[in-house]
């Protein structure tokens, strides 16, 4: 690749080496693509003249394409590319910083950027749960969510204006726009003017089958969020660009709107034996509006008794008091056997006092309306070590399995909570045709949102072949009960190739003018969303 003319007008690094290309072939995804140059430009300017590179090259050279990566745990394959990948690590400011709001480069992981939210009381609450790894920049490029989302909602609630360079080689301020604002974008003679007229025709033209398309589960992260955009009065493409995966132009900056902390807060947890009632559990805790409501299964379960020293570790606490905080569990297990789901819903209010009268409440209500023993954690330390076993016990699980690695490829479906008891032994039926896929099953039971990432020997080709015909049994069953295949990851190079299946051949189309509309010579982080196809999803597999 010959870089020469991008040298001359750009002050970052460009590195080329084999180490460095090999470091960035690979996300927290299943697949692996060598670049052919890594690029860290140091300002907007460099971003500029990389576009502009890019775009001036493509017709002789149609190879060349860009991907932006920030923290690079990308689950999705999102962030990798074999031209160029764009590393932002030092688009990394965090300025204006307010009582309701801040700014922040896309290159700022969430872990520089927690504390200094904390300080001022507040908190931008849709964060992931790898949120002491992950950066803003991918945050917003999957429509993140975690454990806080069935409350707050996802990141694109939070995203007020963003600054994207496009394909022009210009950054443009993108944010919420009335209706005398957009006609005055509109009747631009430019390029900005130009977008936004072919996106509001697309969307007028086609307002019926969008709407209609609009996923009904309570989160969604894939395609493009056109249902979100115009309202009749507001005009906002911060919806657009949010969840795109960096495939309409580079994101360099954001500012947010944040939320007051809530000090006060308290767990309880319950425990199912029997899946029936599972759906209207779920929908009536909801109704009680928890902060947090998770869910784990029995093997998450076994896998922390299994590996209870390293365990206790992760607890960070004294075997005997562990012990002693655990005595509740293991008398109610001794007497009804291990239940098949363990759920956490955690209450929060602006004092402690607040939250534990709404965790009683619950409880009692859980109890009168369902006979549903429950715990209620009388520490914070208590509280810590369910959620421990709800994050760690599958950490625990990857590193005592050498040969196998962690596979995320279904680990996103979430479909309605009352579809529950009918969905759940449809799926495992799915999962259990493929022994050879060790696995738990975790997520966010408020939003009726799983996580389970196999693992899986990606050096035989029989698996290989075998997360392919998995996918398409487990997206099938999704799509069967109206859910989507992604609630908070993002489409990328795993599911890109089953949007079609999922929202019609229509809408499919629809949202491949979207990215025709910004990206006609495919610049923009190319085989993903509806750029995305199974032979190239099958190439690029990794091999281990």
């Amino acid at each position: 690749m010959d870089l020469t003319g991008l040298k001359q007008n750009f002050k970052g690094e460009i590195k080329t080496d084999e180490a460095d290309l090999l470091k960035f072939s690979r996300d927290a995804s299943i697949f692996e693509i060598h670049p052919k140059a890594v690029v860290s430009p140091l300002d907007v300017n460099d971003l500029k003249a990389l576009v502009k590179f890019v775009s001036e090259n493509k017709s002789q050279n149609p190879f060349l394409s860009l991907t932006a990566r920030a923290g690079g745990t990308d689950m999705t394959g999102g962030s990798i590319n074999e031209s160029i990948v764009v590393n932002v690590e030092h688009f990394n400011s965090i300025t204006n910083l307010t009582s309701e709001t801040v700014e922040t480069g896309t290159g700022v992981f969430f872990r520089d950027l927690e504390p200094k939210l904390i300080a001022k009381n507040v908190i931008m609450p849709a964060y992931p749960v790898s949120k002491a790894w992950c950066a803003i920049g991918g945050m917003v490029g999957n429509n993140a969510g975690g454990e806080k989302t069935f409350k707050y909602g996802q990141i694109k609630n939070y995203v007020m204006e963003l600054k994207v360079v496009l394909r022009d080689g210009n950054e443009y301020t993108i944010k919420p726009l009335s209706e005398p604002e957009l006609k005055a974008k509109m009747a631009q003679s430019d390029f900005e003017g130009q977008f936004y007229k072919e996106i509001y025709d697309l969307i007028q033209t086609n307002y019926r089958l969008i709407q209609k398309s609009k996923p009904t589960t309570s989160k969604n992260s894939a395609g493009y969020y056109l249902w979100d955009v115009w309202d009749g009065k507001t005009f906002d493409l911060t919806k657009l660009f949010v969840g795109s995966q960096g495939t309409l132009g580079i994101i360099t900056s954001i500012k947010w709107k944040l939320v007051p902390i809530e000090r006060g807060r308290q767990l309880i947890v319950f425990y199912l034996h029997d899946l029936k009632l599972l759906g209207e559990i779920i929908n009536h805790v909801n109704e009680l509006v928890p902060e947090s409501f998770e869910i784990f299964d029995d093997q998450t379960f076994k896998l922390a008794l299994k590996y209870w020293p390293e365990m206790i570790k992760r607890m960070k606490g004294s075997r005997w008091k562990l012990f002693k905080q655990f005595l509740p569990d293991i008398w109610l297990f001794l007497k009804g056997g291990l239940p098949k789901l363990v759920l956490l819903a955690e209450f929060t209010a602006p004092t402690q006092e607040q939250a534990e009268q709404q965790a009683h409440a619950a409880a009692k209500n859980l109890k009168h309306h369902f006979n549903l023993p429950t715990r209620i954690s009388k520490t914070f330390e208590e509280s810590q070590k369910y959620w421990t076993i709800r994050r760690e016990s599958y950490n625990l699980l990857r590193q005592h399995n050498a040969r196998k690695i962690s596979s995320p490829f279904i680990e996103d479906i979430t479909v309605h909570p009352e579809q529950l008891p009918q969905f759940m032994p449809e799926l495992n039926k799915i999962i259990k045709r493929y022994p050879d896929f060790i696995s738990t099953l975790a997520g966010h039971a408020g939003d009726a949102n799983f996580h389970i990432i196999p693992l899986i020997d990606l050096s035989t080709s029989e698996h290989r072949e075998q997360i392919v015909e998995m996918s398409n049994e487990v997206f099938d069953l999704v799509k069967k009960y109206n859910g989507t295949i992604t609630g908070e990851h993002n489409d990328g190079l795993v599911r890109g190739p089953f949007l079609e299946h999922m929202f019609g051949t229509e809408m499919f189309n629809v949202f491949k003018q979207v990215k025709h509309i910004f990206d006609p010579e495919n610049i923009f982080n190319p085989h993903k969303k509806t750029d995305a196809d199974m032979k190239y999803y099958t190439e690029h597999l990794r091999h281990g």
